[in-house]
């Protein structure tokens, strides 16, 4: 079997060298590879041409519907890992779609990369085969809240958070439209008792304006409640574009 990736402009598999823009390694030089699917529908998800296929009537704020076959690609993970080798990069971040759709895989390509440190990105509702989770040195994990359009019980599994909640490994990133979401992040911060210093705070926006006049309220509320503010450099260095 293949993984299953999405693809740049080109059609070719989206893997790329570029700077990590969020979260704990921001401004890393890493080698991305994102792969397609997702089991999360976020209406104002920036890479829904993951997930969003003809027959897929989830709500997206774009209702733009994509071309499964023009926006998926099989790759092995022998090949995957030969592509993001070439790249030259030390640090791996894997994203999606939810890239955990695919752990064994995941593993599978990983054991042809054992010198690389490995991030993922996962919206923390799956879990990581043990053949996976031994190779991963960092999970970003992005919960989403009540704005993002997904129904509580999808989105928030309580299983799955309390494993990643003692995970040291584990640095949570909740997406911010607006003030008032904060308070379900302090909800959840109670609940699973995360720690604040795990917890980035990251204004939802796909331009640099919008980015810079959330920016404005968020950071008051980080400092507030003493958590740290992600920005998405990627969106100020190269906009909301694939491949980068």
């Amino acid at each position: 079997m293949s993984l299953v990736l999405a693809t740049d402009n080109a059609g070719a598999p989206e893997i790329f060298a570029s700077l990590q823009g969020e979260g704990p390694s921001t401004g890393r030089p890493v080698a991305f590879v994102r792969l397609s699917r997702c089991n999360l529908a976020c209406t104002w998800c920036d890479t829904a041409y993951t997930w969003r296929f003809e027959g897929d009537n989830r709500p997206h704020r774009d209702d733009t519907v994509y071309d499964r076959k023009a926006n998926q690609v099989a790759l092995s993970p022998a090949d995957a890992a030969e592509q993001i080798a070439a790249l030259g990069q030390d640090r791996l971040v894997i994203t999606g779609g939810e890239p955990l759709l695919q752990g064994g895989k995941l593993a599978e390509m990983l054991e042809h990369l054992p010198d690389m440190t490995v991030e993922i990105e996962t919206n923390g509702t799956v879990k990581a085969p043990p053949r996976l989770d031994v190779r991963i040195d960092q999970y970003n994990v992005s919960p989403k809240l009540s704005h993002s359009g997904n129904p509580a019980e999808l989105a928030l599994v309580a299983e799955r958070l309390d494993d990643y909640a003692t995970d040291s490994r584990a640095f949570f990133k909740f997406v911010i439209a607006s003030p008032e979401d904060v308070s379900e992040v302090l909800a959840l911060r109670d609940r699973y008792r995360l720690r604040p210093c795990h917890v980035f705070l990251m204004a939802e926006g796909r331009d640099s304006r919008t980015q810079r006049a959330r920016h404005e309220w968020l950071a008051p509320l980080c400092l507030e409640h003493g958590f740290r503010m992600s920005d998405r450099m990627h969106i100020h260095l190269y906009g909301d574009t694939r491949g980068t």
